[in-house]
């Protein structure tokens, strides 16, 4: 997929950028904590030996993931050119989905309180995008990183925008009634593409419907 090329654009001196994003991938797939212990667990004579890296200090593993943060729609963008140049998707509908990451810290320049799914609101948080082609592909093409205050509705704008020239007229794009907003549907259908959502209900709605079926005789099965 060409990632050797596009990674070392951002990093041609020191230890090498690839073997370094390499060793710490490899982490996340076994022991996966901390960044910290990343660095102490990369350190380590068969781990330096197998990714053929001198070791070093913790600093430098920091400032790989701070390049690439830097670097990170560019990133996407070059990992999408490669991953369209070697499949012929047979559809492009897709998924869109937002979260929060909590953050425990006070340095990250974006991090803001919000609406917290983590039922953490003492802390500061970053959102997060993902677009994914839907099944049987279920590969994602696309991640955004906003503000920890940003609602979904204005979070779709970013996530939409990074990945909708990939799709093909008449692609079904899917997301739930979180960025359900009448412009956000104004313009999936201004791209030829159509749409899956749920309606954002209301109260006089809710009461309509509990109204409505308190006069069908409902029988109560338990307490």
């Amino acid at each position: 997929m060409d990632l050797f090329d596009l990674f070392k654009q951002f990093k041609d001196r020191g230890i090498d950028v690839n073997s370094l994003i390499q060793a710490l991938i490899s982490y996340r797939l076994t022991e996966n904590h901390s960044i910290i212990r990343a660095s102490d667990w990369v350190n380590r004579k068969e781990v330096l030996e197998t990714f053929n890296i001198e070791d070093f200090e913790q600093r430098t593993l920091y400032r790989v993931l701070e390049i690439i943060g830097e670097n990170y729609e560019e990133t996407m963008l070059g990992i999408q050119d490669s991953i369209f140049h070697i499949y012929d998707f047979p559809h492009t509908n897709t998924n869109f989905d937002w979260t929060n990451i909590v953050l425990y810290g006070n340095k990250c320049p974006i991090g803001k309180r919000g609406y917290s799914r983590d039922h953490r609101p003492d802390k500061k948080q970053i959102t997060v995008g993902v677009s994914e082609l839907a099944t049987p592909i279920n590969m994602p093409i696309g991640m955004t990183i906003r503000e920890g205050n940003i609602n979904d509705q204005v979070h779709f704008n970013d996530t939409f925008d990074q990945v909708v020239n990939r799709l093909k007229p008449g692609s079904m794009v899917v997301f739930d009634q979180g960025a359900n907003k009448k412009s956000n549907l104004e313009k999936v259908e201004a791209h030829k593409l159509k749409y899956v959502t749920a309606s954002q209900i209301n109260t006089s709605d809710q009461k309509t419907w509990i109204k409505n079926f308190t006069q069908l005789n409902p029988e109560l099965v338990d307490d």
